[in-house]
């Protein structure tokens, strides 16, 4: 029998490949210095008499690959991770598979992220992007001046556990300043801290649906009807008891009143 044998590349070996091709981008860079001014050779057009080239420059291409990350940015740095894993847990709490619908569930947790989130963007527009459009501060000055209250208010919203666990594998000290605590930290501590928060609030809601279901489910055994499964017989009062109690607008108050201002 033939055996086949596969080599692996070390990673040392990787990260002297890695180092070698940014050097050599970096070095290509510089060593054009039209690129910095005109931009990069998008489109070249020839009719035949002319030729017309359309460049574009790295400040904008750059800007265009980052708005790539937009979406990854308003699942992780905002409400919208703590809105979304709540709702899920309380379909799932609820006996109901698909109903309602996961585009629901996420244009909900998009509304709620929005409103909650309001501030934060309110301070971002009127501090950073309008004196940007103005042309009063540059492009750098307006990410900073945007990441202090989005970085205040995932701060508010992380526990001191999570961001010290990050500081320890960033292997930097764990009593930083927590103003000088870089924003690629404080980022996955927050994530961590959502996740957790939404586990306990989604915890506190399954409680009495799970208490429903035992209760329905002692009652079939009593009646002998082993047969018959609990969850069709505890489905309708578990919808009977969330409408009449309001449940969707206690879901959502309890969810707006825990975040955090400070």
């Amino acid at each position: 029998m033939l055996s086949l044998r596969t080599q692996t590349i070390p990673t040392s070996r990787w990260r002297a490949l890695a180092s070698i091709f940014v050097i050599g981008v970096l070095l290509l860079v510089s060593s054009q210095p039209a690129w910095a001014e005109n931009g990069l050779t998008f489109l070249t057009v020839n009719d035949g008499q002319s030729e017309q080239e359309y460049s574009v420059k790295l400040q904008i291409l750059l800007l265009m690959t980052a708005l790539s990350f937009l979406p990854a940015f308003l699942l992780m740095a905002t409400s919208f991770t703590r809105i979304i894993v709540v709702l899920a847990i309380l379909r799932q709490a609820l006996g109901l598979q698909q109903s309602p619908p996961n585009r629901v569930l996420i244009g909900i947790a998009l509304c709620l992220s929005i409103l909650i989130m309001r501030p934060v963007w309110s301070d971002v527009y009127e501090n950073a992007f309008l004196p940007y459009d103005q042309g009063e501060i540059t492009l750098m000055q307006a990410f900073s001046t945007a990441e202090k209250p989005v970085r205040h208010f995932m701060l508010a919203q992380t526990q001191r556990n999570s961001l010290e666990q990050m500081l320890r594998i960033a292997n930097e000290p764990v009593d930083s300043n927590v103003e000088e605590i870089s924003f690629a930290i404080v980022l996955p501590a927050f994530v961590i801290s959502e996740l957790k928060t939404a586990f306990q609030i989604g915890f506190m809601l399954f409680i009495p649906f799970l208490i429903i279901d035992l209760v329905v489910a002692s009652v079939l055994m009593a009646m002998g009807m082993m047969m018959l499964s609990p969850l069709i017989v505890s489905l309708p009062f578990k919808l009977v008891v969330f409408v009449l109690v309001d449940g969707w607008a206690m879901t959502v108050g309890t969810l707006s009143a825990s975040f955090s201002t400070g």
